[in-house]
């Protein structure tokens, strides 16, 4: 298959071209520094032209309320550009629990995101996948006083991107399922466990303290970014660390 892989330079997108190509198919990374850029439009035409499959791992610049504009326009665009092209099957990653927090602007834009692409004119394939483990050093930077880590005990399943990499790779290779598929790492931790766990083996001499009102996760209500029903990847954490 011809793959467009937008957002292909990226954490995520720069794994899903190489095994993609390793398996056989022809995967191309396009990113603005390839001179594809999904706002304005620029490059789009030509980077799904004649491919059979779009995947679409760009992400907002921001977390606030301006990333439901970029996700709104950015398919807009990618929709309007694969149409045109003849593609027949289009795939977004998005995030397990998503639709449970509406607290959250960048949630509620991913949601739209997922909302845009399922009403549009394409086959699809959602993949939703819980909190990368390579996100968990930024989340803990978020809620760092001095010495101190503030975070509360929302309970959290942390997946290795490389994980997330291989099971888009898997959905982009196969047919439409105009449905959601949901993949997730395989040990549920409270955050605030997840980061002792983290220090501790980094030697990092930070301290958490558990905060029920520290940082974005403080909103999340209940178990809701877990899913132990999800695909499970095969990556513990502590090897991950290892």
């Amino acid at each position: 298959m011809r793959v467009a892989v937008i957002g292909g330079t990226g954490l995520i997108g720069s794994q899903v071209v190489k095994i993609l190509n390793a398996a056989g198919h022809e995967a191309a990374p396009h990113a603005q520094s390839t001179g594809v850029d999904v706002i304005s439009g620029q490059g789009l035409d030509e980077a799904v032209a004649k491919a059979d499959v779009v995947v679409n791992l760009t992400n907002s610049p921001t977390f606030d309320d301006a990333s439901a504009a970029f996700f709104q326009t950015s398919m807009d665009n990618l929709v309007a550009a694969a149409r045109k092209g003849g593609v027949g099957h289009f795939v977004i990653l998005s995030i397990v629990g998503a639709d449970q927090v509406p607290e959250l602007d960048y949630y509620r834009a991913k949601v739209l995101q997922e909302d845009v692409l399922a009403a549009g004119p394409i086959p699809y394939s959602i993949v939703r996948a819980t909190q990368f483990m390579e996100f968990v050093p930024a989340v803990l930077s978020w809620t760092t006083d001095g010495d101190t880590v503030r975070l509360p005990s929302t309970p959290i399943q942390p997946i290795a991107s490389k994980d997330v990499a291989d099971a888009v790779a898997e959905i982009a290779a196969g047919a439409p399922l105009n449905d959601i598929y949901e993949i997730a790492g395989p040990e549920i931790f409270p955050l605030d466990e997840l980061g002792r766990i983290t220090l501790s083996r980094k030697g990092d001499g930070r301290t958490v303290v558990t905060d029920p009102t520290a940082g974005m996760f403080a909103v999340v209500k209940g178990d809701v970014l877990t899913d132990m029903d999800a695909h499970l990847a095969p990556t513990r954490y502590a090897d991950w660390l290892s």
